[in-house]
This record gives structure tokens, C-alpha cells and sequence, in this order.
């Protein structure tokens, strides 16, 4: 493994036991005292430095946290360290009671950054336990200080991030659901984004039934990614004749094995409908994943062969093809970033802020456009060359110098236009020379195209927002019904689209990187 290069670079290595739960309370068939003293006691025994209990949904309650971290300090010598989140509103009850038992180390944040999804905030227990034999040494004024630099000149740059469509700062759906919050935000955001809002409710309900088919996997990154879209695609997809009809491929890895042993066996019905024609094999294996991959490393440098500069570009992209391709396009100037991932500098924040404050004070008045006059009979028109653009000029009279009442701006086709006639009342003027050809325009790409194409078959649709991982086939070439066609990824994962019909590709209307909308005409089969 890979514990003796980590003691020989003389580094830290600490075990991880996510916290997870079936019932309602610490306990169960899978997740219950039992389960996690086993998994810290393997932790030690592969010499692990410190063993840390990660909360990621913030589920564990304080009495359970108790039992836990005293079980856990009998069983094993090493330092404890629990990581809690607050998105329940437990997690500061929780961490005392864990104080209680014994716990070594405790994530917290500075109030200004903690609360909602985040940890609880480290000066309440400063006070909580000062002058206790668990006193924390903190200089609660000290603290007092940074909160203000924080306050003043860091968070006002990232308020736009923090989520003020709900006031309370708990997420209560995280107790009745034991969704972790970024589970659960994105869960929202896609629906939303498939106009599938409404489907919620049957999400929340497909979940449990996904997770006890694929395992009782701990609904931590990325099983929990793994978990929600692969219930949202059964809510949306699945009829009453068939399940699972549209498996993402990290699904399919993990029925493979990829991703380790589940706490239980996966459903196995569920596991051999997610194997059957998968590229590995359709028996799951039983040695570690490591040792079934390729090497992946070279392939990955020469894919970004120019673009990245060190290791940890390439490692970018090797972990996050698309996503991470695009991002390093960016950071070298090679694709302008939208808007909306540019830096904001505090001055930007507080011009905005101070918009804001105008605008709902009433305060904010447009500027009338200046009045345009209206046209005379001594109206004379120009034709102007601009490089290649072409600008159709009026020019009248008005008693003083000749002034310019208007300028449109023309987009003209290949071919030159003579001089327009003037006015019969005006003056002869020389006559305007032919110009040189303007170069069309080159077409803008927006962000994702809605292909209703004219060509002739079959469209093959995007049935969600996503961005084109790539294509299986290319034009011209055959397909038959059920071959996959296209890769999408959407939520983080990949999903495989089959081709709904028989026949040969006539036209492809995207690339890999394209993002998608719903409903997108991606290929054309006829």
C-alpha cells in the first residue's frame, strides 16, 4: 500500500472513517458501534498516526457522539480527531459531548466563515471551555481581531456565494433525508436545470432504495454524487417494465469494483445489469482496484502536450478531463472564461454593493436617451469602408457645418453594393470607388447550441444539461439501436447514451467539451 512511502517521506499519515447511517441514531446492521471500533482498529494496525471520524452531513448526534469517540479511545491508542459539519445544527452540541469523551482534535472556523455547510465556529468554545482542564489556550480578543479583518476585507468578496434564498442557517432536510448538503444542492440544481423540479419528492424516495441496491455505500464524495444522479436518472427514465435503464458508468465501476468493497454486498441483479458489455469484464473483481488499472500517466501528458506546464496540470486533466482541460485553457489564455469564474477584485464587490444600496433606496435613475431629430428632404447618404466593414452614413444640413445624424451599421453579404443615389435636391458629389470585398464574420458559438437539425432521421437528444465527454462514433459510420453513441457528463458523472435507432450517423452537431441543454439535438441517425 501506499502507507510505507508516506512514513518514508516522514509525513502524517491519518486513517478517515466516514460517519454514515440507515437508521435514524448511531446503530443497524451496517452502521453501528461494532463497524466503526473494527474499521479504527484496521486503521492502527496499518500505523496510522491519528484516525479521524469524518461527519460530512453533519448526522452524528451528540449522545451518539459520546458513545462513539469513548468507544473509539478505548480501542485504539492513537489520537482521535473529529471532523463535524453544521449543516444539521448539531455539530456544536455534538463536538462537546465529544469534548466529554475524549475526542484529541476538533475542526472549527472562524464565526464569519462557519455555521450553514461549514463547521461550527471555534469562539463559543473558546468561552465554553476556558478554565476547564480542556481549556483550548485561545485569546478570545485576539480571535475578536481577525474577525473583523474578515468581516471588513475578505468575506465581502464571496457574500455573492453564500445561499440567502433560505433564512435559517440548518438544513433540516439533511435529518429527514440524511442527504450531506452538497448532495443535496446538487440534487436541486439539476432537477432545476431539467425542468424536472417537481420529481424531488421521488428522488428522496428512489435514494435509500439506490443506496441499499449499491451497497450501503457512506454517502460521502464521491458515492454520494454516484448515488444521487443515478436515482434521478431512475425517477426520470425507468418505467414500470424496467429499472435502471440508464446506468451511469460510475455506477458500472462500482459494481466492478473499482471503488473498493461496499460496506454489503451490491444488489446482484442490479450488479449484472451493470455489467453486461462492460470494458473490463462482466465478473466484478476481488484484489484492490490499484491493481487493475492501467498506467494512464503518459497518455495524459501528450493529450495536453502544450498546454500544461507541470505535473500538476497534467494531473488536472488526467483527473478531470473535460472540466480540467477547460480550466487549464483558462489559466494559460487560451479560451476566455466566462464571467462569472473571473477574479473579483474588493473594489469591484463594493461598487456593486454600493448599486445595490441605490437601487432599493430609489435612487438609481436611467439617463434618457439623447432625441434623435428627425430626417430632412437635404438628406445625403455615404457609403463608408471600415476594414472590412461596411457603415451607411446620412449627412444634412442644418445651416452651420455638415453634422452626422445618423450611423447604422450595416452586415452586408459577399458581394460589394454601388453607390447609393443621392437626393435629387442635393449637390453632385464625387462618385464613391467600388471597395474591396468585406470578409464575412465568423459565426459566434454560444454556450450550447439548440439543434433542431435539418437533417433527415432520427435525433438522438440530450435528455439533460451536460457537457459532451465524446463521441463513440463519427459520420457515416453504422449504428445499430442500443449502441452507444455519446458520452455525457452531467452532475460528475458519465452516462453513456445509446442510439435510438438503426442506420448510419449523418451528422454530429457538437464536440467533446460542448455544453449541452436539455433536449439538444446531439447526432442525427438515418
Amino acid at each position: 500500500t501506499v502507507v510505507p512511502v508516506i512514513k518514508e517521506c516522514g509525513k502524517h499519515f491519518q486513517g478517515c472513517i466516514c460517519y454514515s447511517l440507515t437508521e435514524r441514531r448511531l446503530g443497524g446492521e451496517v452502521y453501528n458501534l461494532e463497524y466503526y471500533v473494527k474499521k479504527a482498529k484496521e486503521l492502527e494496525a496499518m500505523e496510522a498516526n491519528s484516525i479521524c471520524i469524518k461527519d460530512m452531513a453533519g448526522l452524528m448526534a451528540p449522545y451518539d457522539a459520546y458513545v462513539l469517540v469513548k468507544a473509539l479511545k478505548d480501542a485504539v491508542s492513537v489520537p482521535l480527531h473529529l471532523h463535524s459539519h453544521f449543516t444539521s445544527g448539531m455539530a456544536s452540541m455534538t463536538h462537546l459531548k465529544a469534548i466529554e469523551a475524549g475526542v484529541d482534535i476538533l475542526d472549527t472556523c472562524m464565526s464569519p466563515c462557519g455555521f450553514r455547510t461549514s463547521h461550527p465556529a471555534i469562539e463559543p468554545l473558546v468561552m465554553t471551555l476556558m478554565g476547564t482542564n480542556r481549556d483550548t489556550g485561545f485569546d478570545i480578543k485576539a480571535l475578536a481581531e481577525i474577525n473583523e479583518i474578515l468581516e471588513k476585507d475578505i468575506i465581502p468578496k464571496y457574500r455573492y456565494l453564500l445561499d440567502e434564498t433560505k433564512v435559517s442557517i440548518i438544513d433540516i432536510n439533511v435529518l429527514v433525508h440524511q442527504t450531506p448538503g452538497g448532495m443535496l444542492s446538487n440534487l436541486v440544481n439539476q432537477l432545476r436545470e431539467m425542468d424536472a423540479l417537481d420529481k424531488l419528492d421521488k428522488v428522496y424516495a428512489e435514494l435509500p432504495k439506490v443506496r441499499k441496491d449499491l451497497g450501503q455505500v457512506p454517502l460521502v464524495t464521491p458515492m454520494s454524487q454516484i448515488v444521487a444522479t443515478q436515482s434521478i436518472n431512475n425517477v426520470l427514465f425507468d418505467d414500470e417494465k424496467e429499472r435502471y435503464k440508464m446506468i451511469t458508468a460510475q455506477v458500472k465501476d462500482l459494481c466492478y469494483g473499482l471503488y473498493g468493497k461496499t460496506p454489503v454486498p451490491i444488489n446482484p441483479e442490479v450488479r449484472k445489469k451493470a455489467l453486461k458489455d462492460y470494458p473490463r469484464g462482466e465478473k466484478p473483481i476481488t484484489c484492490r482496484p490499484a491493481e487493475v488499472l492501467e498506467p494512464e500517466l503518459d497518455k495524459a501528458k501528450e493529450d495536453v502536450k502544450g498546454l500544461a506546464a507541470d505535473l500538476e496540470d497534467v494531473l488536472i486533466y488526467a483527473l478531470y478531463p473535460v472540466t480540467g482541460k477547460r480550466f487549464l485553457k483558462w489559466k494559460y489564455g487560451k479560451e476566455e472564461p466566462p464571467e462569472k469564474v473571473k477574479p473579483r477584485t474588493l473594489e469591484d464587490v463594493k461598487a456593486e454593493q454600493e448599486l445595490i444600496k441605490k437601487a432599493l433606496a430609489g435612487k438609481l435613475v436611467e439617463k434618457k436617451e439623447k432625441e434623435v431629430p428627425s430626417k430632412g428632404n437635404n438628406l445625403r447618404k455615404f457609403n463608408v469602408f471600415v476594414d472590412n466593414e461596411y457603415f451607411e452614413v446620412g449627412v444634412e444640413e442644418i445651416g452651420g457645418s455638415p453634422i452626422v445624424s445618423y450611423i447604422q451599421q450595416a452586415q452586408r453579404q459577399m458581394q460589394a453594393q454601388g453607390p447609393v443615389a443621392f437626393a435629387p435636391t442635393a449637390p453632385q458629389a464625387a462618385p464613391v470607388p467600388q471597395a474591396a470585398q468585406p470578409t464575412p464574420a465568423k459565426p459566434v458559438i454560444t454556450a450550447s447550441k439548440k439543434m433542431e437539425s435539418d437533417t433527415q432521421g432520427t435525433p438522438l437528444k440530450s435528455p439533460m444539461p451536460g457537457i459532451i465527454v465524446s463521441y463513440k462514433k463519427q459520420v457515416g459510420d453504422s449504428v445499430n439501436t442500443g449502441e452507444i453513441v455519446v458520452i455525457l457528463e452531467a452532475m460528475k458523472m458519465e452516462n453513456a447514451l445509446p442510439s435510438p435507432a438503426g442506420g448510419i450517423i449523418k451528422s454530429i452537431n457538437f464536440a467533446g467539451g460542448d455544453p449541452v441543454a436539455r433536449n439538444d439535438v446531439l447526432c442525427v441517425i438515418g
